[in-house]
């Protein structure tokens, strides 16, 4: 039996289980069910009615008519505003790039010609900060913090490039053989943000580590697990936020959050999820996140930053975005209330967003390329018809019982009602299994819930931190 849902959420409500131990909001959300045989479903696979409208639901965005429109209606605007994808960026930067792209017709943002245009703004912006840190070095010292400023602001700027570049989807399982310009632009973009992140944040610094996998199995790729640490300072036992990154998002991308966490006096670790990026994890084996998970949170208790500082492994969070959101609700369910605090799925799929109906109309929404073909890569298959066919019944939380597990940790979902890449109905199905859940939907927002949704998650996780005692 599918759930079928209407809705009268209020844009400021929170909404919960009714046994939540939060008090109860005003939201109501009403689950409609609708009784289909085995027979219906066969005979009708299409039956489904998506809370995102039907409307919405077939619409093909204009942006994926081309490179043009792909910048026109979709990337400048945000471009203007350095926020996401640009964010950390700079417009002065991206528009000749486009414009370049625009006038070769290059439309294609898998092919080389697309990811080489963004090389030599890159190269111009990381050989100006190269330029501020060696006049820094010579300058008097109340003109040496400024040019370091600079410089950081230059490096950045470069490796907001050189993750456009990148996009939209890269793997260690793959790319560095299919796809050798955008490894090459991975590599730089690594490169250069620790030229800012490694060097210039004091006293914070990103630090680059590589933990053992210790619970690799045989198709693993290799034996460590790279991964960002930011301490802050002072703090000897510092709580600790795990952030999984998405599909197209990773390590170097996530600065803000990273200073917010920071601002609050939490360290954080910032992964990959498997099938993308470094990540060494079997993309094709729905059981390797587990294997994953355990070398991860073996390092951590027994990290330590100095002497004496370390994780307090009594108060960890988990933050998972967009795909990541999918592994989120996973190890909320896997390690729970054991090892984690809390955990936050933002934007997370895990069951009708492989439904096969789901798949193929989701590559007209707001992905910028071709989502279908990415999602497959990066979930071990080799072709977009193999993902539509197996995904569900191989990688579906539902199906494989994990929501059903007990002892799960506390968890917080974020969306848009009207996200067009993971649907808001896999955040409510939680609500009918397990532990009782919380969620902070937002009205007519699309993936993730934003812009608004970052207002919502920073509270609830300060509320979690407070209320673990010693």
């Amino acid at each position: 039996m599918a759930p079928h849902w209407t809705s009268d959420v209020d844009g400021g409500s929170l909404f919960k289980a009714p046994t939540s131990a939060l008090a109860a909001s005003n939201t109501a959300i009403k689950p409609q069910f609708v009784v289909e045989s085995d027979d219906d479903r066969q005979q009708s696979p299409t039956k489904r009615t998506w809370l995102m409208g039907e409307k919405a639901f077939n619409t093909r965005m204009p942006h994926h008519d081309g490179i043009k429109a792909l910048w026109e209606t979709k990337w400048k605007f945000p471009c203007t505003k350095s926020v996401y994808p640009f964010h950390d960026g700079a417009y002065e930067d991206f528009a000749p790039i486009f414009e370049h792209l625009i006038a070769h017709d290059i439309n294609d943002g898998t092919t080389p010609e697309y990811t080489a245009a963004f090389f030599p703004t890159a190269e111009r912006l990381e050989k100006a900060g190269d330029a501020a840190v060696s006049a820094a070095g010579e300058a008097r010292q109340q003109q040496q913090q400024q040019l370091l400023l600079d410089a950081s602001e230059l490096y950045l700027r470069a490796a907001c490039v050189l993750r456009i570049a990148r996009f939209p989807y890269i793997s260690s399982h793959v790319s560095p053989q299919e796809d050798p310009t955008k490894w090459r632009a991975w590599e730089w973009q690594k490169a250069v943000y620790m030229k800012a992140a490694g060097k210039l944040w004091k006293p914070s610094p990103v630090i680059e580590v590589n933990m053992p996998h210790v619970c690799a199995a045989e198709n693993d790729l290799g034996l460590s697990i790279p991964a960002y640490v930011r301490m802050p300072p002072a703090l000897l036992c510092c709580p600790v936020v795990i952030l999984l990154t998405g599909l197209d998002g990773y390590r170097p991308d996530n600065t803000a959050r990273c200073n917010e966490f920071l601002a609050r006096g939490w360290a954080c670790v910032v992964l990959e999820i498997p099938g993308t990026a470094d990540c060494p994890a079997d993309p094709a084996d729905p059981t390797a996140p587990e294997r994953l998970w355990d070398s991860v949170l073996r390092w951590m208790a027994g990290y330590r930053h100095t002497e004496e500082q370390r994780f307090d492994m009594t108060r960890v969070l988990c933050w998972g975005l967009s795909a990541g959101g999918y592994y989120a609700v996973r190890i909320a369910h896997t390690h729970g209330a054991k090892h984690l605090a809390g955990v936050v799925a933002q934007g997370a799929g895990c069951h009708y967003f492989f439904d096969r109906e789901w798949v193929d109309k989701a590559e007209g929404h707001e992905y910028p390329f071709k989502l279908a073909s990415a999602m497959g890569r990066k979930h071990g298959f080799e072709s977009v018809e193999e993902y539509r066919e197996k995904a569900q019944g191989k990688f579906s939380l539902l199906e494989s019982g994990v929501l059903d597990r007990e002892g799960a940790a506390r968890l917080l979902l974020v969306n848009g009602t009207q996200d067009g890449l993971m649907p808001i109905e896999d955040s409510m199905l939680l609500f009918e299994h397990g532990a009782p859940k919380e969620a902070r939907f937002f009205t007519g927002a699309l993936h993730m819930g934003y812009p608004l949704a970052n207002s919502a998650v920073y509270p609830w996780m300060e509320q979690v931190i407070a209320s673990v005692r010693d």
